[in-house]
């Protein structure tokens, strides 16, 4: 692309007043050497059709827009795929952003050429970037497919099959069992879906079984088990085997470098003799082109709590057994129904006990009347949830006769001839309880099929199963807050109990959103672009394979396992399993991954476009790599609120902190740069990190740099990392400032000017 290149500078919302505008503009066509324009309002008509006429009678591809922020006003400042536009932040990180003397005082003497130093470091940034940037090419695959694959064949599995073929997909379903519906098939009735939420309704389960065997579009493979997936979204081939055996296909577990080499030693067996590499492909693969993991959940194991006699008392069971019962006839007439474990002092419920067991044990003390009609249902309970409409539901059962309900501790469950005998304390009714009944029903709860098996079964270089099960449960870590469906592995989603524990009419939702989700993913592979969360990114990881050392940082740091290697460690991109983090280049030390708009060279060429003055303690330059999904947004909303942030300051908005490369932050300090910052998400078991792990990688590259920067005799202190929710912004600019502060106090960098 031979760029013609033309900024524009706007003078609305207050930057007109607060800035020089000519002499702005004599930075832009003076120092980087590109034409400029300036309008009242470039988002307004008269602005964009300015844009528009230099785009057709002079050519113009590469335009510079020196405004408000990049976050705003999209649409306004689209020219079209084939142009490259790049967004200086002139009003919400300058103008706005501006620190107003404290009432009484007089402003600083330099304070307007501290603003305008300030504007023209973005301009500086900005133009420099769009020399750097290439117009990117989406990633097309030579060949696509569009089937989806869904794995269970119970409610989630056959709603997310149903939906996908309605909206005109091909769909295989696979069930390990020999027939569909799963858990749902011994269900008697489900809860109320509609007012007044009072009435069972029935189970949906035969309808949607008939709705599916009924498609012409879904193919059904029962008693067949998922071996491997290999490949990418748009191509996965999935190889399938009969329930139970075991093939040479079965995923390869995953070993780590340091297994490799106790096997080498011949001290520690290989968990995969007889298992064909992951990188092998099985020529009798099906090919799909996106993945709906609906593996639903099994009961708990609840044998542990002795006092409560499960598998040693005949008529103590769970409340799948119990269903199972009153599907196939009527129920015992007196039922005590546990929620929860009791014991001496213990108020917990069952593991993976929620909402959905709370109204498992009302339905079915319901049954209890229903089949009975002198039957007594006991519910014994720490926690009862019932969240939503279902309260209503919950108040009619409170009001039925013959129903009872009450806070308890459980001591023990014994025999008494025919009878078994319930021993509660701690009840509402101020009193203990000894209750004669003819069955106990224990609350166990709904565990995922993937906390205790990879299930998924991917042939990925980091395993066959989804990363951090540990940290949620065992469900599927989907990131709720943010994108929920979405797993750690692109083109994968998950819906209904394997997600989280709901109801069948939850269950019916969440499928569809994951069908919804599949389908997206396989329009954005066909197209080329990124799926989420960078939603319609042209983009895609380039490596300059010539100079790669095969040192795996990239391999083993991708939070999403889109890199694969060879034998020699060298990466294999994948790239429709890409996210577009840049964690992958964050993490080379050898620099050979980059982006066509986003790469070491670019954002290093930004750093060196500020203006460092020399020796002056009023103007220090601090830099701060600002996340662009929570960091960046609250900087914005701190501007709006006209909270002031030290002139020192420039910002860099980065894709992810994980694609900071360390690198950048060497430029920095070389250039004469006072301190550096990166401003990020939450990490830990609370992460808020769109991308999963990169402000936990960042953190760790600053713990190694701090190191290096002492031993060259800066202070580690120059260097900071800081964790940020969007909704921080009222904070931010006190963090800011207080390290602003710090670095003043050190005084200047003594490379300054070397």
């Amino acid at each position: 692309m031979d760029k013609k290149t033309c900024a524009y500078l706007c003078s609305g919302c207050g930057i007109g007043e607060a800035l020089d505008m000519e002499a702005l503009a004599e930075v832009v066509t003076g120092e980087m050497s590109m034409d400029c324009k300036s309008g009242d309002y470039l988002c307004g008509e008269a602005g964009r059709a300015m844009i528009l006429k230099d785009i057709e009678d002079e050519g113009v591809n590469t335009i510079v827009i020196g405004a408000c922020s990049p976050r705003v006003m999209e649409q306004e400042f689209n020219f079209g795929e084939d142009k490259i536009t790049v967004r200086a932040n002139l009003r919400e990180q300058v103008v706005w952003s501006e620190v107003k003397p404290a009432e009484g005082e007089e402003p600083h003497a330099e304070a307007a050429e501290f603003l305008q130093e300030t504007a023209a470091d973005y301009m500086r940034m900005a133009c420099t970037r769009a020399k750097k940037t290439k117009l990117p090419e989406p990633f097309t695959l030579e060949e696509i497919n569009k089937k989806i694959l869904v794995m269970g064949g119970g409610i989630a599995g056959l709603t997310a099959a149903k939906e996908a073929a309605a909206a005109g997909y091909e769909v295989t379903v696979v069930e390990k069992s020999d027939s569909l519906g799963g858990m749902a098939l011994n269900w008697r009735k489900s809860f109320p879906t509609k007012a007044p939420w009072t009435a069972l309704e029935d189970n949906p389960v035969a309808d949607l079984i008939a709705a599916v065997e009924g498609d012409s579009r879904i193919s059904i493979k029962t008693g067949t088990e998922v071996a491997r997936i290999a490949g990418a979204p748009g191509a996965f081939r999935v190889s399938m085997k009969a329930a139970g055996t075991r093939t040479e296909w079965d995923a390869p577990f995953k070993v780590t470098s340091e297994e490799r080499d106790l096997i080498d030693k011949g001290e520690m067996e290989d968990p995969n003799v007889g298992f064909k590499n992951y990188m092998d492909e099985d020529k009798a693969a099906e090919m799909h082109g996106a993945v709906v993991l609906a593996t639903g959940w099994k009961p708990a194991d609840v044998s542990e709590y002795e006092h409560l006699g499960y598998g040693t008392l005949k008529n103590v069971v769970t409340n799948a057994e119990f269903e199972e019962l009153a599907k196939q006839g009527t129920v015992p007439a007196n039922v005590a129904f546990i929620q929860s474990p009791g014991g001496a002092k213990s108020d917990n419920d069952f593991p993976y006990c929620n909402s959905v067991t709370s109204m498992v044990a009302l339905k079915q003390a319901q049954y209890v009347c229903e089949d009975n009609p002198d039957g007594r249902a006991y519910v014994l309970y720490q926690h009862m949830r019932t969240p939503g409409s279902m309260e209503l539901y919950y108040k009619n059962v409170q009001d039925t006769d013959n129903i009872f309900l009450t806070k308890a501790s459980v001591t023990k469950v014994e025999q008494n001839g025919d009878k078994l005998t319930v021993s509660a304390d701690d009840t509402l009714l101020g009193e203990n309880l000894n209750l004669d009944v003819d069955m106990v029903v224990l609350a166990a709860g709904m565990v995922p099929t993937t906390k205790d098996a990879a299930t998924v079964n991917l042939a990925y270089r980091q395993g066959p199963a989804f990363a951090d099960l540990d940290l949620f449960g065992g469900y599927a870590d989907s990131h709720f807050i943010c994108f929920p469906y979405e797993t750690r592995r692109t083109g994968i989603y998950t819906c209904g109990g394997v997600r989280k524990a709901e109801t069948i009419e939850e269950t019916i939702d969440d499928a569809t959103g994951a069908a919804l989700k599949a389908i997206q993913c396989l329009e954005s592979t066909d197209r080329g672009v990124s799926v989420h969360p960078r939603s319609g990114d042209m983009t895609y990881p380039d490596f300059f394979m010539q100079r790669c050392t095969q040192c795996k940082r990239c391999t083993e740091e991708c939070p999403f396992g889109a890199l694969d290697d060879d034998a020699k460690g060298t990466p294999l991109p994948n790239n429709t399993r890409c996210r577009r983090c840049g964690t992958c280049m964050g993490s080379c030390p050898e620099r050979i991954i980059g982006f066509s708009d986003y790469n070491i060279d670019l954002i290093g060429s930004m750093i060196k476009a500020v203006e460092v003055p020399e020796d002056d303690d009023d103007r220090l330059r601090i830099l701060v790599f600002a996340c662009e999904n929570d960091a960046y947004p609250a900087l914005d909303m701190a501007g709006m609120k006209r909270l002031g942030i030290n002139h020192m300051v420039r910002f860099i908005p980065v894709r992810c902190l994980g694609s900071v490369n360390m690198a950048w932050i060497r430029d920095a300090l070389s250039a004469g740069m006072d301190g550096a910052m990166l401003l990020g998400c939450t990490y830990g078991d609370n992460y808020q990190c769109h991308f999963v792990k990169g402000s936990e990688i960042a953190n760790k590259r600053m713990d190694n740099i701090g190191d290096t920067l002492s031993t060259l005799g800066l202070e580690s202190e120059r260097c900071a990392t800081e964790q940020v929710a969007i909704t921080d912004y009222d904070k931010i600019p006190r963090i800011i400032n207080d390290f602003v502060d710090e670095i003043v106090e050190m005084g200047p960098n003594p490379f300054k000017g070397f």
